[in-house]
């Protein structure tokens, strides 16, 4: 038994951490690394402006799409590392905006309802359920060969419930073990365990795979 508590406590730390890192990261590659390619494409389009040679200009152009471009794709991964909404706004409102940057990332729809009362969730938990359902919509996105996801969020007083259905090609969970994605499903696994939750995962070839997951409030 102590054993047992000894080794949640050392997961709960190594995941606490991790997460520190991440928004640290996130942090700087949105305010650092993102604002020093705003001034370097400010400057590059004022010096363009003062240009009348036709091929300097284009030149010019396509090195400042292409930092606009970057500067997209920084701030979409500064996003997806750590969503400012999650601390902001909450759970529900961060996995909204994670979902519309997944279905414009790869393409798969993803129904999300939610029915009861939205109740306050501490953020160490919001984060790792949020954690959790990146991981199940990333596992989709690269094993379940579907493009449509029902999500669902059923709130009461004392318990969140999200059910994430994908109708895809499904596995046989007697061999997860062996399958690619095994370690993701062991981490969604810890990670529910260590709010006092739940994470159930069942699937059947040829009708894809069900994850539910319990938080107590």
């Amino acid at each position: 038994m102590e054993h047992s508590e000894s080794k949640h406590l050392i997961n709960s730390y190594i995941i606490q951490s991790q997460e520190e890192e991440i928004k640290r990261i996130s942090l700087e590659l949105h305010e650092g690394v993102g604002q020093n390619l705003f001034s370097i494409l400010t400057g590059l389009q004022f010096v363009a402006s003062g240009i009348s040679q036709p091929h300097l200009k284009n030149h010019l152009n396509e090195m400042t799409q292409l930092i606009e471009k970057t500067m997209q794709e920084i701030r979409l991964l500064s996003v997806e590392l750590h969503p400012p909404v999650l601390t902001t706004l909450g759970l529900l409102p961060a996995v909204k905006s994670y979902i519309k940057l997944y279905t414009s990332t790869f393409g798969i729809l993803v129904d999300l309802t939610s029915t009861g009362e939205e109740q306050q969730i501490t953020e160490r938990n919001s984060i790792a359920v949020f954690r959790v359902c990146q991981e199940a919509l990333a596992n989709i996105a690269k094993y379940a060969d579907t493009s449509n996801v029902k999500m669902e969020f059923c709130w009461s007083e004392d318990e969140l419930r999200i059910s994430i259905l994908d109708f895809g090609k499904g596995f046989q969970t007697e061999t997860i073990t062996k399958n690619p994605y095994a370690f993701g499903i062991a981490s969604m696994k810890e990670r529910m365990l260590l709010t006092g939750g739940q994470c159930v995962i069942s699937s059947k070839i040829g009708e894809g795979t069900s994850i539910e997951l319990s938080l107590p409030l």
